[in-house]
């Protein structure tokens, strides 16, 4: 069979392997943070080619390293073999693509196997946008909370309805109607900008994105502050939002508030990049940036309360390598309660406001 990649056809980029000498997390922590990401078949055997292209896919082969234990955000891509050649199916997002592709070729380079392999195909528009239309909510000016930790902050005794890669509950929080809404897939990067735009379609009044985000700034400790904000840098250009949060998150202990800069993959964040980001920003994520377009866009408010997961500047026992550790749960149950304490204090604090005037 002719390998599907011998020669990259039009619309497709070859995934270059970051150099791991100049990551901002150690070569072997690195290592592991691959390791824990790359698809079991990429690990276990070589192929001639390796494609990742947008498609969610669950009737090929599915991981045996995805995440368990937990109800959301435990899909990883899935992969389709065409005899020595490997189509890998990501969510349908430029940045998912993106980043997956980087994960395979910088995991098959620090492995001492070929990286020159790896390609991608980034999606097109029309596809990443259709790819959220399975969304289907009756929203009549809801709060939508999303994101990281809902089965700790939705109602202990509350019921999930499931759709097509996504669940839902209903409660009302001080008065006022709330939806939480995780995701099984990843909504990485862009993916998350548009699914801020399918909530206001249907009807959503504010969306609260609960998640984690690096700390640029030395000395901030992993998994002991909480982080928020309104502005971020989104391809070079500073965006902000009317915040759902106003002036309240960050007036309580243990918050954090900064500038934000959003970044398509962990793997481009190296000690270049932090030292041309480190001086005026706070935080890093792939996701915030694209919401808080998004929402601004979409004329409703935006806001998010992330917990702190790891310090690009200092290195701290705790990092993305090892999320499951038993002492970082402990001190992440602990965040998650403080971020349900505050979003019914807002709640129940009436409205607020930053940039688009009272609602």
């Amino acid at each position: 069979m002719t390998p599907l990649l011998a020669d990259p056809a039009p619309g497709l980029l070859r995934a270059a392997p970051i150099d791991p000498s100049g990551h901002t997390m150690s070569q072997e922590r690195l290592l592991r943070y691959l390791e824990i990401k790359v698809h079991h078949l990429i690990q276990d055997r070589e192929w001639d080619s390796v494609r990742v292209i947008g498609g969610y896919d669950r009737s090929v082969v599915v991981s045996r390293y995805e995440k368990s234990g937990k109800l959301f955000n435990i899909e990883r891509p899935t992969a389709e073999i065409h005899g020595r050649d490997l189509v890998v199916k990501a969510f349908p997002g430029a940045d998912y693509v993106q980043h997956y592709a980087l994960i395979i070729a910088t995991y098959l380079a620090m492995t001492g196997r070929p990286a020159d392999t790896v390609t991608y195909q980034p999606p097109g528009q029309d596809e990443c946008r259709t790819a959220l239309d399975a969304l289907d909510l009756k929203l009549d000016g809801d709060l939508v909370i999303v994101g990281w930790g809902l089965q700790y902050l939705a109602p202990e005794n509350g019921v999930w309805t499931r759709g097509p890669g996504y669940a839902w509950q209903r409660a009302e929080v001080a008065g006022r109607r709330v939806v939480y809404l995780g995701f099984l897939h990843s909504i990485w990067g862009d993916v998350a900008g548009r699914a801020v735009t399918r909530l206001a379609e249907l009807g959503a009044d504010d969306v609260v994105y609960v998640g984690k985000v690096g700390s640029l700034a030395p000395g901030i400790e992993p998994n002991t502050w909480l982080a928020t904000g309104n502005t971020s840098l989104v391809r070079g250009a500073l965006v902000s939002w009317d915040d759902f949060f106003g002036d309240y998150a960050s007036a309580q202990g243990g918050v954090q508030n900064g500038l934000h800069v959003s970044s398509p993959s962990i793997l481009l964040e190296n000690r270049d990049w932090l030292t041309q980001h480190t001086a005026s920003y706070a935080f890093v994520d792939p996701e915030i940036g694209p919401m808080g377009a998004a929402a601004r866009q979409a004329a409703i408010r935006f806001g998010y309360l992330h917990v702190i997961s790891n310090n690009l500047a200092t290195h701290y026992p705790a990092d993305l390598s090892n999320e499951r550790h038993s002492d970082v749960l402990r001190q992440r149950a602990v965040l998650v309660d403080r971020i349900r304490t505050i979003i019914t204090g807002r709640l129940a604090a009436g409205p607020a406001h930053t940039l688009g005037g009272a609602r």
